[in-house]
């Protein structure tokens, strides 16, 4: 190659990292471009699944990742009195899957994606606009600033508020309410011992779950109208809605302060776009398939993306047929869920309860089938082989 494929990567969180990250690997320079000042994440904690993961691997930072998370699935779902539903098993959700689901602070992993790149390669506070997709003829066009960059390959990663989404598909509808919104806090909470849990009530559940490093991430969510908030502060609307549930959840609403809790609505593409990318562009993430948070693969499928992305980068219609399938049936998945479980009909209810119930009695591995087809992914492979670590 006498001249260096250019990249262009708008936004810097999870997604646009890996993807710079794995296209920096194989030979692309990359320019990351995120408006903010900073690359701190927006949220608390983020759940990985076996199948990001294997993507990590690609980039050699999954045993790392790994090392400096904790392993979920040991714990279960509860009612809100603090019964058991059901149980499940980390030993079980790894020898399924073949590798764990781990849990670690937003921060570990967008520091050591950052870490992959060269100095320089991150710009902040870069508010980005993409001119032209480009096509076979010409290269795409952004715009920073005063500034007019040139790339073989602009990557929109730029949230589910996606201006290169809608520079690309205009008539799309773009996102939508899900009905419900969500809080989170990632606090210590000192002498407080638990199982990790999920939670379902009426119209409303509750996680909590212990870090590797000592602190707790919990979160919640809650049938609401869109743009509601607290009159007081969103600490003192947690108590209201949960503080009479099974323990821990009133200790973990005492720990925290107003200002850890981080309240969201949530939102998502109910219709799937017509490709993933156009000319020489391409989206992944939020930005392509925003989903509920209902099977934590959110974040796991923007890694996904981006890896893939790198392995197609001079074919984007391949990367297209790889991805669009996949993302449009785990979105429409994770909606299934999300009207189970923060389902509002006491009798509806019930009835959900009383069949989880009866079919934990089997184990665990009737649960873990939801997974079949997500965290059992294995990412594509230039040579064909996948990393040792993986077999």
């Amino acid at each position: 190659m006498t001249r260096q494929a250019r990249a262009i990567v708008i936004g810097g969180g999870i997604g646009g990292l890996t993807a710079a990250a794995a296209l920096h690997q194989r030979g692309w320079g990359v320019t990351v471009l995120e408006r903010a000042r900073s690359l701190e994440p927006v949220g608390a904690a983020i759940s990985l699944a076996p199948n990001a993961l294997r993507a990590l691997d690609v980039l050699g930072v999954g045993d790392e990742i790994r090392d400096l998370a904790a392993w979920q699935g040991d714990g279960g779902l509860r009612t809100p009195g603090g019964r058991w539903l059901s149980r499940s098993s980390a030993e079980a959700a790894a020898a399924r899957f073949g590798g764990p689901l781990v849990l670690l602070p937003r921060t570990t992993l967008v520091d050591r994606l950052a870490a992959l790149l060269p100095p320089g390669t991150v710009r902040t506070g870069a508010d980005a606009t993409l001119a032209d997709p480009g096509n076979d003829a010409r290269p795409a066009r952004v715009t920073t600033g005063d500034e007019e960059l040139e790339a073989g390959l602009v990557v929109g990663a730029d949230g589910i508020n996606s201006r290169v989404r809608s520079a690309l598909f205009p008539a799309h509808p773009g996102p939508v309410y899900a009905g419900f919104t969500t809080w989170r806090v990632l606090i210590p909470v000192p002498g407080v011992e638990f199982a990790s849990h999920e939670t379902w009530g009426r119209g409303r559940i509750w996680g909590t779950h212990p870090l590797k490093d000592g602190r707790v991430y919990a979160y919640a969510a809650a049938i609401a109208p869109a743009g509601e908030h607290a009159p007081d502060d969103e600490k003192a609307e947690l108590r209201r809605r949960f503080g009479t549930w099974h323990d821990p959840i009133p200790s973990v609403i005492a720990a925290a302060r107003p200002e850890d809790v981080l309240r969201h609505d949530v939102h998502h593409i109910a219709e799937p776009l017509p490709a993933h990318h156009r000319g020489r562009t391409a989206l992944l993430g939020d930005a392509a398939h925003a989903m509920p948070p209902t099977l934590g693969q959110g974040g796991n499928q923007a890694v996904e993306d981006a890896v893939v992305l790198a392995h197609h980068a001079d074919d984007l219609t391949a990367y297209t047929a790889a991805r669009l399938p996949r993302t449009t049936a785990i979105a429409r998945q994770a909606v299934r869920v999300a009207r189970l479980n923060m389902a509002g009909g006491r009798a509806v209810v019930a009835v959900r309860d009383t069949t989880i119930a009866a079919l934990s009695m089997a184990g665990p591995a009737l649960f873990l089938r939801g997974f079949d087809g997500i965290a059992d992914w294995r990412p594509p492979y230039a040579s064909g082989k996948e990393p040792a670590g993986n077999r």
